[in-house]
C-alpha cells in the first residue's frame, strides 16, 4: 500500500530551503555562493509550487515551474559571466572587494 506525503512536509522543506538561501545571501560575501543561494531560493519556490499543484490537481503550477527554471538558467549564465568578468579585472570574487560599479 502506497501512502502519500502530506503537503505540510513539502512546505516545511521548502521554507527551510528558502531560509537557508536567504541566510546564504545575507552572510556570505563570495559572489558564487550568493548566486548559489539565489538558485536555492528559486528551487524552494519551485518545490512549493509543484507541491501545491499536485495537492490541488492543477497543472498550472507545474507550468510556472518551467518558466522559473528558464529564468534561473538565464540568471546563472549572466551571473557567471559577470563573476568571470569581475575576476579577470579585480582577481577576486568577493563582493566587498569589488567596487568598479561605483562612479
Amino acid at each position: 500500500m502506497m501512502t502519500s506525503i502530506p503537503l505540510d512536509y513539502y512546505l516545511i522543506l521548502s521554507a527551510f530551503l528558502f531560509v537557508t538561501g536567504i541566510i546564504g545571501v545575507i552572510t556570505r560575501r563570495n559572489a558564487i555562493i550568493i548566486f548559489m543561494s539565489i538558485e536555492l531560493m528559486l528551487n524552494a519556490v519551485n518545490l512549493s509550487m509543484v507541491a501545491f499543484s499536485a495537492f490541488f490537481g492543477d497543472i498550472a503550477g507545474q507550468m510556472f515551474v518551467f518558466f522559473i527554471m528558464a529564468v534561473a538558467a538565464a540568471e546563472a549564465a549572466v551571473g557567471l559571466a559577470i563573476v568571470l568578468a569581475l575576476f579577470r579585472r579585480k582577481k577576486s570574487v568577493y563582493v566587498d572587494e569589488v567596487n568598479i560599479m561605483k562612479w
